[in-house]
Order: C-alpha cells, then structure tokens, then sequence
C-alpha cells in the first residue's frame, strides 16, 4: 500500500531524513520508534503532504526528494488534500483540535471531502461506539475537553475522513495510564476492522506490543527493521535503540 524510497528531507539546511526506506502492506500495523528529534513526525508529515509549506520558527520550505508511492502512484509532490482524499489520513501529534469548533464540529471537519451522506452519519455513529464521552461532549467546545478526550476526538476525526491508511503520531503521549490504555485499545479496534496503521511512537514498549513490523529510525536513518521476535534477538538493538 505505501513505499517510501529514499526518502531526505532537510529543514533550513539541516538534514531531518536521510534515505529513508519503509514499506506498509494492506492491512498492516506498522511502527515506528527512535528518540525525541529522530524524525518521526517529519516521516509523516512527508507522507501526508504537509511539509508543503514554510512552518513556524523556520526559515524556509523543507525540501524532499526521494518517492512516496501510494497503491503505486507517487504522492511526494501531492498537496495535503488530494492526498486526504485518496485515503492517506494523519493524526498529529499533540492532538491539535480546532480550538474554537465544538466536538461535533471537529468531526464534521474530518469528513469534509465526502459527500456520501449516510456514510458519515454511520461512521458519526460508529467513532461515538468507540468513544462514548464524544458523544457526551459533542456541543462542548473542543479547547475545554481534558487531554485524553481530545486525543480521542483527534482519532475519531482522522477517522471520520474514512482512513485507507491511518498515520497516527505519539497517540500515548502525555496521556494518564488508564487513558493512554483506553486509546491504545481503540487503535488496535481499528486495526481490526481492516484500516492499515503506521503508528509512530516514542514508548517503545507500545509498540512492541501493537505492531507486526517496527521500524527503528535514529538521526533521520532507518538503522534496523524486522518483527519484535527479530529486534529482540540482537542485545545492541535492545539496549542502545530499545532501551532494554
């Protein structure tokens, strides 16, 4: 479903990626791990099309070369939206709702390149079985929703998009225990009802756990990829990458 070739890409003439190789197959559950400005969020941010423009505190447009196929077509030039609409949906990190829409609101936001009406309304009703406070909050104001609710509200809005392949960044992040449990849960949920998932994710442990494939990316390089069975096995990659 998704292969990214070689992919670079520098920030003001600093190198983020370097030659990144990764591949996703239909219906997996891939992850990525690595360390606090590996390149993580820059790796999806690049697949779905928002390194497009000039970010705050930057200088200037990243640049990228190398490719990014989607179900064979090569996406790395695409704008944000057509990607979105070919069903490569992001779920940033830090949850970043529209802090002056409702709950409902936001979820209306993430249907908005659809047109099939009773489509939506059936996967209004199935993010409200997933996460059932949503549907207690839908006219609350989206910036007064706890951490943990927003998180939720961030997935079910990716979801509302109706995701081919579901990029999520740092879902556990800043998340209480139990929370972080109850939304793990529902993306393993999804998973399960046939959406393709590339999660990044800085708790290793997370990821062991949920993902078929892990990918370990250090200073914007791959440096080792297999199943946990595989990475568990070299002692090097369990204690310096792992931090087992």
């Amino acid at each position: 479903m998704l292969e990214v070739q070689d992919l670079t890409v520098h920030y003001d003439g600093a190198m983020a990626l370097n030659r990144v190789n990764l591949k996703v197959d239909d219906g997996q559950f891939v992850g990525v791990v690595g360390p606090n400005g590996s390149g993580k969020s820059t790796l999806l941010r690049a697949i779905s099309g928002i390194l497009t423009e000039v970010e705050p505190g930057k200088k200037e447009r990243p640049s990228l070369t190398g490719s990014i196929l989607f179900d064979g077509k090569d996406i790395s030039k695409s704008k944000a939206w057509r990607i979105a609409k070919m069903g490569v949906i992001h779920c940033p990190e830090r949850r970043r709702p529209f802090a002056e829409m409702t709950t409902f609101e936001n979820l209306e936001m993430g249907a908005y390149l659809r047109k099939d009406k009773t489509e939506i309304k059936k996967d209004l009703e199935r993010v409200y079985e997933l996460f059932p406070v949503l549907k207690e909050r839908a006219n609350q104001m989206s910036r007064t929703l706890s951490g943990g609710e927003q998180q939720m509200l961030a997935i079910a809005r990716a979801l509302m998009s109706k995701p081919k392949l579901l990029l999520i960044d740092e879902p556990s992040l800043g998340l209480a225990p139990i929370l972080k449990e109850t939304v793990l849960k529902t993306v393993r949920e999804i998973w399960s009802s046939g959406v393709t998932i590339l999660l990044v994710e800085q708790d290793v442990a997370i990821t062991l756990a949920m993902a078929q494939k892990i990918y370990i990316l250090a200073h914007g390089r791959i440096v080792n990829q297999g199943t946990k069975e595989d990475l568990m096995k070299d002692r090097d990659i369990r204690e310096v990458y792992l931090g087992l």
